[in-house]
């Protein structure tokens, strides 16, 4: 049987999906949105941003207190419950999946449980217990990303694992090898590094996070080190399996290839759009040599009526920047003006110290022939970084050199990821440094920083 259309099926709700099915049910859209999983919120909210953030701030909280307490005149010891810190993590995670039913009850957004094919542009059959086909008038893609993989490396979940496994280790592995030096493998490298594992970084690059600025990067890594992860560049792994308790792992490494030990492997190369047994290939959807979904401006696909969001289309794989595309999307098949700043799109590396950026780094500029003024603060001159015995990191703003308007902006310190909203919301208004330097900041506070760090730009900064 087929129900009775709707004005828009949303396929998957992670944070682009849902977010869009609830803009759409405000624009007056009879909406549904579609999920296999038992859980609203996909990949970001049930295994991504949400629980590794969890667990990122409670390894936090363990390792200031061994190493971090002293400084300030505190004599403490603690003491690892690896299941309590999992069962928090599981707990956040739970609370947050079901306000998002909330809100599609309270914004009468229908969720549909089961897995979604595409039978042609207005019909979207569901499967499951009770297998049915549901019409729309249009149909959104918000079906994101998997983990990525390699060759000869086969995932166990157990021993050789991806970014959802690592986040639930039943025991603090003695030795993790990562495979990957961008934001994930960072930042799960992190949290099992604060808890305890001896953690080694392989990156295929000459640095680690290939394509953030890279004093920025710079900067991060030598601070992760001071903590005890090491880096290996240029390095790669060839292959990988298990025996018994430990994963030997062939390396290939400056011209020459061995075999290594660890207990627990983490491949952390990055994600690839998710639309298997979708069938929108099949039915005309375009995508490109990677599997990305080609859209058009108002995202709309090959197919019309269909249209695609977030991290199945291309540019970066980002919860906020699939929010935005999907208001933008809804908003302009309602005829109202949708539009997403992509320059504006801020970055976040979460681990301590944590690193934000937004728009061009220093040499992105370069690169596109633009004249640039740089102003760059450290954290080591802010008062309130000190009071909080926080020395590493700096913020660096890039400026264009004739205008002064704010090209990208680079933040590696405590709060990073708060700062960088500031700097974001300044491009999104098309802010001169000056501006930011003009405005009154708060003493003492991190954000002094990023006025300092403005100031610099025209070589006038007050505390270096």
């Amino acid at each position: 049987m087929t129900d009775s259309p709707y004005d828009l099926v949303v396929i998957g709700s992670g944070p682009g999906g849902y977010v869009a099915a609830i803009r759409a049910a405000q624009l007056g859209m009879k909406t549904a949105c579609v999920e296999k999983y038992p859980t609203l919120g996909g990949t970001c909210l049930n295994v991504g941003c949400i629980p590794s953030k969890a667990l990122l701030d409670s390894s936090e909280h363990f390792h200031h207190a061994r190493h971090g307490l002293a400084a300030h005149g505190i004599r403490a010891t603690a003491e690892l419950d690896l299941a309590t810190m999992m069962g928090r993590k599981d707990k956040v995670v739970k609370d947050l999946t079901r306000g998002i039913e909330g809100l599609f009850r309270k914004n009468q957004v229908t969720w549909i449980k089961g897995a979604a094919r595409l039978r042609s542009a207005t019909k979207v059959e569901i499967g499951g217990e009770a297998p049915r086909v549901i019409g729309s008038r249009r149909i959104l893609i918000a079906t994101g990303s998997k983990a990525a993989g390699l060759p000869g490396i086969a995932f166990d979940g157990s021993r050789i694992v991806h970014s959802t496994d690592a986040l639930t280790l039943e025991a603090v592995p003695r030795r993790m090898l990562v495979i990957g030096a961008g934001a994930i493998g960072l930042e799960l490298g992190s949290v099992w590094m604060r808890l305890g594992s001896e953690v080694q970084v392989l990156e295929l690059m000459e640095r680690a996070l290939p394509g953030m600025d890279q004093k920025s990067a710079s900067l991060l890594q030598r601070a992760l080190e001071k903590q005890g992860m090491k880096f290996r560049f240029q390095a790669s792994a060839r292959s990988a399996r298990v025996e018994g308790e430990s994963v030997r792992v062939t390396v290939a490494e400056g011209g020459a290839t061995r075999e290594e030990a660890c207990d627990v492997l983490l491949v952390a190369v990055g994600r690839r759009p998710y639309t298997e047994g979708l069938n929108a290939r099949e039915l005309g959807v375009r995508t490109d040599e990677r599997g990305f979904i080609q859209v058009d401006s108002s995202y709309q696909t090959s197919v019309p009526g269909i249209y695609a969001i977030g991290d199945v289309i291309p540019g970066p794989m980002l919860a906020h920047k699939a929010e935005e595309e999907g208001i933008a999307a809804v908003e302009m098949m309602a005829g109202v003006a949708g539009h997403v700043a992509y320059e504006c799109i801020p970055s976040v590396v979460y681990t301590w110290p944590e690193l934000a950026s937004v728009g061009l780094s220093e040499e992105d500029a370069r690169e596109r022939g633009i004249e640039v003024a740089v102003g760059a603060f450290p954290f080591l001159a802010n008062g309130r970084a000190r009071a909080m015995e926080e020395r590493d990191g700096q913020v660096k703003i890039i400026a264009d050199a004739k205008t002064d308007r704010i090209l990208g902006a680079h933040i590696v310190g405590p709060r990073a990821s708060d700062l960088i909203a500031e700097l974001a919301f300044a491009m999104e208004l098309g802010s001169s440094a000056e501006d930011v330097a003009r405005s009154v900041h708060a003493h003492p506070t991190l954000p002094e920083a990023v006025r300092e760090a403005a100031l610099a730009v025209g070589k006038r900064a007050i505390h270096i």
